[in-house]
């Protein structure tokens, strides 16, 4: 008896283990996803992008999985679940400088788009790869034509779930896979054609190429015989074409630009210091202090970050008495960001507040895009536990403005295109600012909110690929973090930093930047996330084909 249990025992081991594999691997993809992003992405790990998702490829597609069609998908999904919640966790692990709970939260909930890819992915892709309707198990993943296709579906279908995940209920675009490689600038500028959708694709079908390849090799040895990888090559020239196109396209004179200097104040005041009345007078005096010293230099345009002054700039009057004597003895312009409120309609807005003519006049943008649990709180009182969760750090509800909109300069003939904080990790509001005729976009942010974490890292990375998406420059500029100019290919140029490379400091950048006299509108300006339409059109249409053949697959076994 004790002989016959030995070899039960051991079957029962060896089931467990390999129940325990696909999650492993899911595990394993999550860690690499999450390492793509600041403050992992050095260059020795420029690699990561192309291979996080293999793992997951490989546990969806290779492993056995559940007879049941219905545990089949639930399999499915929870493995994309899991890997998604994993690497949001690892990657926004910033957000426990504000709240523990939330980081968890938020998390778990934009993992569930990774679920929805975990699901088509494991269910209709994987019977494709296998052979499709006529399947021959000796035969899976040795096809050229059906591993391409594929290894596109899948990459159609990340591009789709990240749009949604940029899309609805108000949007979390954060770190798109596609970010991960702003430091390759010759690949990013595929970025003005099909937005950074385009290089997310990349990333994904190079990663599932991988893991059908692994799998193609060891059936192909087992078998004794080796075929040309057609699959594996047409990848590879994809990517080596899109690299070209941005070579050539680096490699383009830049058209007429008009030179503008800028001078952007970076107060370093802690975010919590805006709610102490004590506070208000050391924090103007600060701004005005640094400004004072800007104007020597004469340049053409000073810029405050988000919500600067500590009361409204154009409400108070003793703020707006200061900032207009700071403008009496200069023709330099200022943009301002500050909190501004309208009684008719009653609202309240995060705004970017332009003044010229030594502030007899101003123009005001209010921030379209607002952050939920940041600047409102969905639902707070239909729903309070929403609230409750959040505590008093949002103590009231700010109210989106109507749209992008331009502002423009008298110093010199030259349109803004301003965006406030987060926005800039939204390439549709930007490229909306650049349709309009924006010749210069304009970050004004505060990641004190995250102290020194790497949360401004990771917001200066999506804001990299806003330029390239439009090809035009930006200027950042914050009240703590990282206040830079970049050019119109997704490059730093300038950086406001201390010792050891600290941006965590109070000063100024003294800038001269090349802005576009007639800005050449890229083809994602013109036409916007037409590619992640496409993807998300593919996928729906992938999904559908796919559900009635399984449903016939099912009626013939039957």
């Amino acid at each position: 008896m004790n002989v016959e249990a030995i070899p039960d025992n051991s079957r029962s081991a060896k089931e467990r283990v390999v129940a325990i594999i696909p999650w492993a691997l899911a595990l394993l993809s999550g860690l690499l996803l999450g390492g793509c992003f600041p403050p992992f992405d050095s260059h020795g790990l420029s690699w990561l992008p192309w291979v996080a998702l293999a793992p997951l490829c490989w546990a969806l597609w290779m492993l056995p999985l559940p007879l049941s069609s219905r545990e089949r998908a639930r399999h499915s999904f929870l493995l994309g679940w899991f890997c998604g919640t994993v690497s949001f966790l690892i990657s926004l692990h910033w957000i426990i400088t504000v709240t523990v709970l939330g980081w968890v939260l938020l998390s778990l909930v934009v993992g569930l788009y990774h679920g929805l890819w975990g699901l088509f992915a494991g269910v209709i892709l994987r019977s494709l790869g296998e052979g499709g309707e006529k399947r021959d198990p000796s035969q899976a993943w040795l096809c050229n034509g059906r591993n391409i296709l594929v290894a596109l579906l899948a990459a159609a279908a990340w591009v789709a779930v990240e749009w949604l995940r940029g899309t609805l209920f108000s949007g979390f675009g954060w770190n798109s896979l596609g970010i991960a490689l702003r430091q390759n600038i010759p690949l990013i500028q595929l970025a003005s054609v099909t937005g950074t959708s385009g290089l997310t694709f990349l990333c994904v079908l190079g990663a599932a190429m991988c893991a059908i390849t692994g799998e193609r090799l060891q059936r192909e040895i087992r078998m004794g015989i080796m075929r040309p990888h057609i699959d594996f090559f047409t990848m590879v020239f994809l990517v080596v074409l899109a690299f070209v196109y941005g070579m050539k396209k680096i490699s383009v004179h830049q058209e007429e630009t008009t030179s503008l200097r800028v001078a952007c104040i970076q107060g370093n005041v802690p975010v919590y210091d805006y709610w102490d009345p004590k506070c208000e007078t050391r924090i103007m005096e600060g701004y005005l202090r640094q400004s004072r010293l800007a104007l020597q230099s004469h340049p053409d345009l000073v810029i405050w970050p988000e919500a600067a002054p500590p009361r409204p700039l154009l409400l108070d009057e003793i703020i707006y008495s200061q900032v207009k004597e700071l403008t009496a003895g200069t023709s330099a312009d200022f943009l301002i960001g500050s909190v501004h409120y309208t009684q008719d309609p009653r609202a309240d807005y995060n705004s970017a507040i332009l003044l010229t003519g030594h502030a007899e006049s101003a123009q005001i943008y209010n921030k379209v895009h607002l952050v939920p649990f940041g600047e409102y709180v969905p639902f707070r009182h239909s729903f309070p536990l929403f609230s409750w969760i959040v505590g008093n750090k949002v103590p009231f509800d700010f109210d989106p403005g109507k749209g992008p909109s331009l502002l423009e300069l008298a110093r010199k003939p030259i349109k803004l295109g301003p965006v406030i904080c987060f926005e800039d990790t939204l390439g549709d509001l930007t490229r909306r600012s650049a349709k309009l005729g924006a010749q210069l976009l304009v970050t004004l942010t505060n990641d004190g909110w995250f102290e020194h974490s790497v949360a401004t890292l990771q917001h200066l990375a999506n804001a990299q690929l806003r330029t390239v998406e439009t090809g035009l420059p930006m200027v950042r500029v914050a009240d703590t973090g990282v206040t830079c100019v970049i050019d119109h290919l997704g490059r730093i140029v300038q950086t406001l930093h201390g010792e050891h490379d600290n941006t965590f400091i109070e000063g100024v950048l003294q800038a001269e930047i090349r802005v576009p006299v007639h800005p050449e509108t890229t083809f994602y300006t013109r036409h916007g996330d037409l590619f992640a339409h496409i993807c998300l059109t593919l996928t729906i249409v992938a999904s559908l084909a796919g559900f009635v053949m399984l449903r016939r697959w099912s009626k013939s076994e039957v």
